[in-house]
């Protein structure tokens, strides 16, 4: 009788210090040279302490151990006032959201979870002309291995494929900053590879095209493809980083109308320089989302020719992909949220069909 009460204490008081919440203090600071995290996107790693991204879509992967994590992410709070949106995934769990508030930014982003293993995404929202984010480290219980997914897959495109104005859940169409309803997280690029179970860059700038590009901005396509940061034309970017299975090429809505015989010469040599990076890729030529009737016919007459042009010259992995309509219930006519999951589906159902997956 003594021994088994004297069990029944000592599994009572393991029990309350199993059950005992872990204080701030008992948490470990991780590094963001941590060989646990895991970064996916053109990212700046000359500072292995504080890596910086200035593209959409660019995220951090990591698994820990316990209740709760805390993030330390560096803004640079470009011309002293724009501030970076963030996504957050905890686990399979509906993403939310966050915005920084300063250059230095320590933010709970999981409290109260279950004892046990979860993961975390971090995702830039916004693009490189709102700035950049160092990323400085995390805080948890403990840190663990994660194991990432061997399929990859580069969206190459402009505003919609950056998710220009598709979120409009903390800010609404034409108010605050142009950039408040960004979310490249929920974009159709991330959406497709999530689908798929693969690994996502985007490769965009708003308002960029293939030959000409609007609101007056001086870089084309073409010209910024080789950058780290696109939108400033900087810092030279190493393929031998990433080399997706597929690559899509989502360009021609800024174009508008061009002569067709500079439109696809250009497009034409784009892709060439697309497959000498990567020689084993599938490459997808897509119509524009958000085309409206006459510029979807002359985008769908323009692919096709680049396609069969390509195909006849040997490369023979080259393919098209037309979306039937214009998708334009979002911020500014660019496809809404909903919009986004729907040309997601339509175009991972077409990466099924030509890799087999």
């Amino acid at each position: 009788m003594k021994y088994a009460f004297s069990l029944i204490i000592v599994l009572f008081a393991t029990l309350c210090a199993w059950a005992k919440p872990v204080s701030p203090k008992d948490l470990t600071f991780y590094s963001a040279n941590d060989k646990h995290i895991k970064y996916v996107g053109r990212i700046d790693f000359t500072d292995p302490l504080k890596p910086r991204f200035w593209q959409p879509g660019v995220y951090i992967r990591a698994k820990f151990e316990g209740t709760s994590l805390t993030i330390s992410v560096n803004d640079e709070v470009l011309y002293g006032k724009l501030h970076n949106y963030l996504e957050v995934v905890i686990d399979n769990n509906k993403p939310f959201r966050i915005q920084t508030t300063g250059k230095t930014n320590v933010i709970e982003v999981a409290k109260d979870l279950a004892p046990g293993e979860h993961t975390v995404t971090i995702c830039k929202d916004t693009e490189a002309g709102i700035g950049y984010i160092e990323f400085v480290g995390l805080k948890c219980e403990k840190l663990l291995s994660i194991k990432q997914p061997k399929r990859k897959i580069e969206f190459i495109g402009d505003s919609i494929t950056c998710g220009s104005g598709i979120d409009e859940s903390t800010v609404k169409c034409d108010k605050g900053q142009w950039f408040d309803q960004h979310n490249a997280y929920l974009s159709y690029g991330p959406t497709v590879a999530r689908q798929l179970n693969a690994q996502w860059y985007i490769t965009a700038v708003s308002g960029i095209g293939m030959i000409h590009s609007c609101c007056k901005m001086d870089i084309v396509m073409p010209q910024v493809f080789n950058k780290i940061n696109q939108r400033a034309d900087t810092l030279q970017w190493n393929f031998s980083n990433y080399k997706p299975d597929v690559v899509t090429i989502c360009l021609g809505q800024n174009d508008g109308n061009q002569d067709s015989t500079a439109f696809c010469s250009a497009y034409v040599a784009f892709v060439k320089t697309v497959r000498s990076h990567y020689p084993k890729a599938d490459i997808i030529c897509v119509s524009s989302p958000m085309a409206n009737n006459d510029l979807r016919v002359i985008l769908k007459k323009y692919i096709t020719s680049i396609q069969q042009y390509l195909n006849n010259a040997g490369d023979h992995h080259v393919y098209h992909y037309f979306f039937d309509k214009g998708y334009n219930d979002g911020c500014a006519y660019h496809p809404g949220m909903v919009q986004h999951q729907v040309i997601a589906q339509q175009l991972a159902d077409y990466v099924k069909q030509v890799e087999n997956w």
